[in-house]
């Protein structure tokens, strides 16, 4: 994808010349592959506001970046980010802008040591916001992730039974995910049974699922560098009224969440749709974190859904929406799709759900 790669190069360009900057030095390994296509662990990207880029990475992934990143200027080194920052004085670019938000003191100090010639100016967010929208290729890579996702838990589900521990489970869809192509899970796999569903971030144990449980399962595939995350929560048995009862509160909030995701909408005003259906049936404490979060090269994004969280969705914006209930001691509901917020003629709605797993409670 070397044209898209290079259309990302141009849009920060804009950015950097628009900050009075004369280069951009790209830190952040994600932003490096995000602009170049190189994925690797030791990796930077000095990008002038005119003119092309330079990347940087060790002699262990040289001949990757050779091959996937052929239309860059590629020098090889160790210590990539002093390599590039003394590129840059010899080329006379002497307001560097960088990725304060990523580098630490230590580094910055070491940079600024061996470049004394240069001056270095936050670039701020710039790169992932950037990211916020996706283009098809993106999305396409996003879907398959979602796709792989939902067929795991397809072929997962009739095996849970009665005995199962919540580590057998997560084991079982992360083996169903690599079975279908996925690179790797693309977060820990969350198994939530029993009273253990009222925390939203469990870790697997070897609790057994026992007839009467909810069991909340969050995960997701990566595939392409992409991440897919959808959680569901289902029933071992025939479930108590109390649980119908919540489960069809959080699938009514979550509902309204996915309707108010729309081109324009505040991501504060799509919290509060969802939030609101579960403050109403006297919920509210119960509903602990914001709604969604953006997803793609990372599996939190901007951006942000929650109270008090600002900004507006846009086209090609792909998010999850997942409201919960959680009632300490007892259990837990949580419901979780990724879509892609849509714009324009063509499409027919402006949402495009990608997590196709049906949303009715399983009992099983």
């Amino acid at each position: 994808m070397p044209e898209i790669h290079a259309a990302r190069r141009d849009r920060l360009q804009e950015v950097v010349a628009g900050l009075g900057a004369d280069a951009a030095l790209i830190t952040s390994l994600v932003n490096v592959r995000y602009l170049t296509g190189l994925a690797s662990s030791n990796a930077a990207f000095l990008l002038p506001a005119d003119g092309p880029g330079v990347l940087a990475t060790d002699s262990r992934y040289a001949l990757a970046a050779v091959r996937d990143c052929p239309e860059v200027e590629l020098a090889v080194h160790r210590l990539v980010e002093q390599a590039l920052a003394g590129r840059a004085a010899e080329r006379g670019l002497i307001r560097l802008a960088f990725e304060a938000h990523e580098m630490t003191v230590e580094r910055h100090a070491t940079l600024a040591a061996g470049t004394p010639g240069v001056a270095f100016v936050p670039l701020g967010r710039a790169v992932e916001e950037l990211r916020t929208v996706k283009d098809e290729e993106e999305i396409a890579l996003l879907a398959q992730a979602c796709a792989i996702t939902s067929a795991a838990f397809d072929e997962v589900v009739p095996r849970i039974c009665p005995g199962m521990t919540e580590r057998d489970l997560a084991a079982a869809l992360e083996r169903a995910m690599s079975d279908r192509g996925a690179e790797r899970p693309a977060f820990d796999t969350i198994v939530a049974s029993g009273p253990n569903g009222a925390i939203p971030h469990h870790v697997p144990t070897g609790r057994e699922l026992s007839p009467g449980d909810l069991v909340t399962v969050d995960f997701g595939a990566r595939y392409g560098g992409y991440h897919a995350d959808m959680t569901r929560t289902i029933a071992v048995g025939e479930p108590a009224a109390w649980q119908r009862d919540i489960y069809a509160l959080v699938a009514a909030a979550q509902q309204a969440g996915i309707a108010a995701a729309t081109p324009g909408a505040d991501v504060a005003a799509v919290d509060g749709a969802a939030r609101g259906v579960i403050e109403e049936a006297d919920h509210g404490q119960h509903f602990t974190h914001g709604l969604g979060h953006g997803v793609g090269l990372e599996i939190h994004e901007a951006p942000i859904m929650g109270h008090g969280k600002t900004g507006r969705l846009r086209d090609r914006v792909p998010i999850t929406v997942e409201p919960g209930i959680y009632l300490p001691g007892v259990g837990g509901v949580r419901i979780e799709d990724t879509l892609v917020v849509r714009a324009g003629a063509e499409t027919a709605v402006p949402r495009e759900l990608l997590t196709t797993t049906t949303r009715e409670l399983l009992v099983l």
